[in-house]
């Protein structure tokens, strides 16, 4: 019978007749179905994904405390931390700064009644386990913007389109800055770089307060470029020693009284380039109970020329000669205990400093050192206003042939060297904890600053300064020259966290100035003030800060 007939299956590749098992078929009818097969296999094959890498997860680093984690493909842990912060201060510039100087001092109305400063501080912080022991890096970055204006509009603080501050002129709208208070790295029991001084304690100057302007010790809290080792000795027992630069924080002035006097102070600044760093140094026992501390400094004190006609120097400055270098210092003593009666957590700090020639490790801020200039109402008939002021310096000198206070003017001069300035503060807090989200503390300081000698001795720093001060002024019958001051600080601050890492703090601070002139006088203080007769007495000022700080 016939042989039933297979349909031919197409192809693409030509064939010819053949048979297979009995079969009659053509060789694409089996061609064709296999490459076929084998080209989409082919196109599915290059769609299947290629085998992906292992993917190295974040490994979290225990051995420093939370937040560190390891660099993926490293042994060096990393941290980064940091906070937002915005205070709002009351008859005060920002981290409440008393209004103690300028136009708040004056209180004029150029002042700014409030003034405000937001800012977000970014920290990064490494460490890596290595033969020499742990090396660490850290870095803090503070970005911030500062009230608009700074602490006054007066045109003379400001620049000409009287907008920015001379002294900030990125706090303008859209504005804002970058500080860098901390960037160091550690190795070997060194640290290199700009972090706080071995001469500080562990609190600096924050005992318990949330103003950056608590005065009586040394603050390094924002660094001081410097060089410094600490050795452990165990059970708490620590030493440090280092070299700081001095040229921007441990420096208040030093002043030439031979050129004309203003109405708050007397000479011109007249420090010399740096010569030597400061040696510094500390002896520490830090236990459950709490903390001792002892520490030393030795800054050396330097005059640029005897003739800097009105401050700045000149054709004669030169050859007018200088006054010998003298070395002053300070030293301090700190203690801290730890869970005191009134409640858990509670502390109490306390830290006292004496110093000559080294005025900045007791009249301290985490900026500057502030000279005082505040004016009042007065009682006094005839007197326009009242006036308190005190000039802070590390020392004075006078050269012989030189007039006080005359602008290199000939005269019967001083001794030329420099006399150097003694000053002592004491400071302290205590920190009370009401429960888990409410806290107290209660701080205060008092310093002092002495020029030594008498008023009528030229030979002395004081009789030098009077001479100056007293030059061209038409003074009442009881007046009296004395450039020596104290300052008095008391406040409190209350602290709420309604969450984990937020608080809310409100501080308030008395602030007091005693001046020791006495008398009145005719004065030319800073413009708005006029010319007219101040009368000399203390001054108190007031100031409240109120802070929103959130740490991450």
């Amino acid at each position: 019978m016939p042989r039933p007939v297979v349909p031919l299956v197409s192809s693409s590749i030509g064939c010819k007749h053949a048979e297979v098992g009995g079969v009659g078929m053509t060789r694409g009818t089996l061609i064709g179905p296999v490459l076929s097969i084998a080209f989409v296999g082919g196109a599915f094959a290059a769609d299947l994904p290629v085998k992906a890498k292992a993917i190295e997860h974040v490994r979290i680093c225990s051995a420093y405390g939370a937040g560190f984690y390891y660099l993926p493909g490293t042994d060096t842990c990393m941290k980064i931390g940091g906070l937002v912060r915005v205070d709002t201060a009351l008859n005060a510039f920002v981290y409440d700064q008393p209004a103690w100087s300028g136009d708040l001092g004056q209180q004029n109305r150029y002042r700014d009644y409030f003034t405000t400063r937001s800012r977000m501080s970014l920290t990064v912080d490494t460490r890596t386990v290595t033969e020499y022991g742990v090396v660490r890096t850290f870095g803090q970055g503070d970005f911030q913007f500062t009230t608009f204006g700074y602490t006054t509009v007066n045109p003379n603080s400001v620049t000409t389109n009287g907008s920015a501050p001379l002294a900030n002129l990125l706090d303008t709208p859209g504005g804002g800055y970058v500080a860098v208070p901390v960037i160091f790295l550690q190795f070997a029991g060194f640290t290199f770089g700009k972090s706080a001084s071995a001469y500080a304690t562990p609190w600096h100057g924050y005992p318990g307060n949330d103003t950056s302007y608590l005065l009586g010790g040394h603050d390094s809290v924002t660094g001081v470029n410097n060089i410094k080792y600490t050795a452990e000795f165990g059970s708490g027992v620590t030493a440090a020693i280092g070299l700081d630069d001095p040229t921007v924080f441990n420096r208040t002035s030093v002043q030439n009284l031979a050129s004309a006097a203003s109405a708050v102070g007397a000479g011109s600044y007249a420090y010399a380039g740096v010569r030597a760093p400061d040696m510094v140094g500390n002896i520490r026992i830090d236990q459950a109970w709490g903390l001792f501390q002892i520490s030393a400094a030795a800054h050396e004190v330097s005059g640029s020329y005897n003739n800097v006609g009105v401050g700045v120097p000149t054709a004669l400055s030169e050859i007018s000669g200088h006054p010998d270098s003298k070395w002053g210092g300070s030293v301090m003593a700190a203690l801290q205990i730890k869970n005191i009666p009134t409640g858990p957590q509670d502390t109490f700090r306390i830290d006292t400093t004496y110093a000559k020639g080294d005025t900045k490790n007791v009249i301290s801020t985490s900026a500057l050192s502030p000279s005082f200039a505040m004016f009042g109402s007065t009682s006094r008939p005839g007197a326009y206003r009242s006036v308190g002021f005190g000039q802070t310096t590390d020392a004075v000198y006078l050269a012989a042939g030189l007039a006080a206070g005359g602008s290199g003017v000939a005269g019967p001069g001083g001794t030329g060297d420099l006399k150097l300035v003694e000053a002592w503060g004491i400071r302290g807090a205590f920190n009370h904890n009401w429960n888990a989200s409410w806290s107290t503390s209660l701080f205060g300081s008092y310093s002092v600053v002495r020029y030594g000698g008498a008023s009528n001795d030229v030979g002395t720093g004081k009789g030098q300064w009077c001479a100056a001060y007293g030059r061209g002024k038409v003074v009442s019958a009881d007046y009296r020259c004395d450039p020596d001051f104290d300052v008095a600080q008391l406040g409190i601050v209350t602290r709420w966290n309604p969450v984990k890492n937020m608080t809310i703090s409100v501080e308030v601070m008395w602030f007091h100035l005693d001046q020791k002139f006495t008398g009145a006088a005719t004065l030319t203080p800073s413009a708005p003030q006029p010319t007219a007769v101040y009368a000399f007495n203390d001054q108190n000022t007031v100031s409240l800060n109120v802070r929103v700080q959130r740490n991450f």
